[in-house]
């Protein structure tokens, strides 16, 4: 007999829970519920104090919208399409509202087509925000890229008041074109010395502010100068 009363009581309370729930669902699914409608949208960056208001318009969400009436795959998608958006994260929280996370691209140099700049990250990823100005103290680069410019961002910083540009020749090494229009051609092994090299030679006789176009060193042995 008591088996029975809680068969029953269990029974009579499941019932009830799914009456109750899959009301809930109903009433969120045709607007009548206050789940039914996004009232906030967070979004949050990997990288600090960065303006996020490209991301919040192309999320194309204002409060009172439809909660369930927007893909979220969707809605990644317009977000990852945000130049400098590296990778996003949507998710639709159990009140409804909308949390977003992107991972940024963090500019360290620019390129340049020659008329604008675009911030560069350092995988070699021109991020398409274009500017008519150069950032000072920065290292810039034309034509291809490779997957890693760290190392090379590094060893062109030691000069940077004197470099127009970098610019990777055959996919394997460095020219370095000067502000005085000299072509700097670094060797495919250890730039890093050569740079130094140059400093010191620039340092001691000029070399950088004489009317010479080239400065070969690609060979160990020598410097050829034209």
């Amino acid at each position: 007999m008591k088996r029975s009363i809680w068969f029953w009581l269990y029974f009579v309370l499941a019932i009830v829970l799914s009456v109750y729930f899959a009301t809930r669902v109903i009433m969120v699914f045709t607007g009548r519920s206050n789940l039914a409608y996004v009232r906030s949208l967070s979004i949050s960056a990997d990288i600090a104090n960065k303006d996020l208001t490209p991301i919040a318009n192309a999320v194309m969400i204002s409060p009172g919208t439809r909660a369930y009436g927007k893909s979220l795959e969707d809605i990644n998608a317009r977000i990852m399409a945000t130049p400098g958006v590296k990778k996003a994260a949507t998710r639709r929280l159990p009140s409804g509202n909308i949390s977003i996370h992107v991972e940024l691209y963090e500019a360290v140099a620019q390129w340049t087509d020659g008329t604008y700049y675009y911030p560069l990250s350092a995988d070699g990823t021109i991020v398409n925000k274009p500017s008519e100005n150069r950032t000072p103290n920065t290292v810039v680069f034309r034509g291809s890229v490779p997957n890693d410019i760290s190392a090379i961002i590094d060893i062109a910083h030691n000069m940077v008041d004197k470099i127009d540009y970098m610019e990777f020749i055959e996919d394997r090494r460095w020219d370095m074109h000067t502000t005085g229009g000299i072509t700097v051609m670094l060797p495919e092994k250890d730039p890093a010395t050569a740079v130094t090299t140059l400093i010191n030679i620039d340092k001691n006789h000029k070399i950088l502010s004489k009317d010479i176009s080239y400065i070969d060193m690609r060979d160990d042995a020598r410097i050829l100068v034209k």
